[in-house]
């Protein structure tokens, strides 16, 4: 794996900016990785054998994805909504998985590991790359269980709602009142059609 600056300068670069959610992400990235055991998850044969579940949609989301080269468009890159800066490493050949999750301490020790820096942005952006891993995180082996249709690879199960005709994949539709539906006609869309009259 790349040193730790070298990974920070391209994450930010990807991302847009340098923020204390890009130290943050890259530093877990880092720790995720080495408790699997992968040295170069972004580049094959790695590539292949790691998932990752983040559960939150910030900064620090882009840095993990950066480090670890998942993606969504490779469903290596899993999104559950928790509102919590964690997210859990998955080594597909040999199951092992670990969770890590940025701790709330870690931001009242800011001032303590850099007190030279008034700016409080400045000052956990700093904080956070001079801060022990163990401070900065809470670590925890766990076990996922990921489902067949979850899995990398190819498109293996599909379906057709029964109501709207769109075709659903990777099973992700859902039976209801012995029809099968996508998740837009069963529980209502997140957007609202517009009849532009085309």
């Amino acid at each position: 794996m790349q040193d730790f600056k070298t990974l920070l300068d391209g994450s930010a670069k990807a991302h847009g900016h340098l923020c204390p959610g890009q130290v943050v992400g890259v530093r877990m990235a880092m720790v995720g990785c080495d408790l699997i055991a992968l040295d170069n998850p972004s580049q094959l044969p790695q590539i292949k054998k790691i998932i990752v579940y983040v559960e939150i949609d910030r900064c620090a989301t882009d840095a993990i994805a950066y480090v670890t080269g998942v993606k969504l468009g490779r469903r290596s890159l899993k999104f559950i909504d928790n509102g919590i800066m964690a997210a859990t490493f998955v080594n597909l050949e040999t199951d092992q998985a670990f969770r890590v999750r940025s701790t709330e301490k870690s931001r009242d020790l800011a001032a303590e590991y850099a007190p030279d820096i008034k700016d409080k942005h400045a000052q956990q952006l700093e904080a956070y790359m001079r801060m022990p891993a163990d401070l900065l995180f809470d670590i925890q082996a766990v076990k996922v269980k990921i489902p067949a249709h979850d899995m990398p690879g190819p498109t293996r199960f599909k379906a057709t709602c029964q109501n709207c005709g769109v075709v659903v994949r990777d099973k992700k539709e859902v039976y209801q009142n012995g029809k099968i539906l996508c998740r837009s006609c069963a529980f209502g869309a997140y957007y609202q059609r517009i009849d532009t009259g085309t």
